[in-house]
């Protein structure tokens, strides 16, 4: 695993920990960092276009793939997990964060191409969770 995905993965993981008014700020502070990172490298790439990054952040994982995650994580949490199962689901997870924070990079694209706020595509693409305030 590369050192970029790890702290990918750390952020993320930090970023799920914050009350509703710390990430709002984390949020603005990344907005902040992304345009700086903008206005040092104005030429535009070809993968960053509407269509792929659209496709990027509805990317989920199949129906099927998000049952069989739904049971690992309750057999888990109950305390019934195979060493199979563990590790099965160990990877659900890896691939989870990594899709996440894909997700998270093109948003930040997505916003820069369309030259909106972060927070406005973040309520458009990513689904309401009723514990963040």
């Amino acid at each position: 695993m590369t050192a970029p995905t790890e702290i990918r993965k750390k952020a993320i993981a930090l970023l799920e920990q914050l009350p509703g008014k710390s990430l709002v700020r984390a949020v603005e502070f990344l907005e902040v960092l992304s345009h700086e990172t903008l206005q040092v490298s104005e030429t535009p790439k070809p993968e960053a276009s509407e269509a792929a990054l659209l496709e990027i952040i509805q990317h989920r994982l199949s129906p099927e793939e998000q049952e069989r995650l739904a049971y690992l994580r309750q057999q888990n949490e109950i305390g019934e997990i195979t060493d199979t199962e563990h590790q099965e689901l160990l990877m659900y997870v890896e691939r989870v964060e990594q899709q996440d924070a894909e997700r998270a990079e093109a948003l930040i694209k997505l916003a820069q191409l369309r030259k909106v706020d972060l927070k406005v595509l973040i309520n458009e693409f990513l689904p309401k969770h009723s514990n963040v305030a």
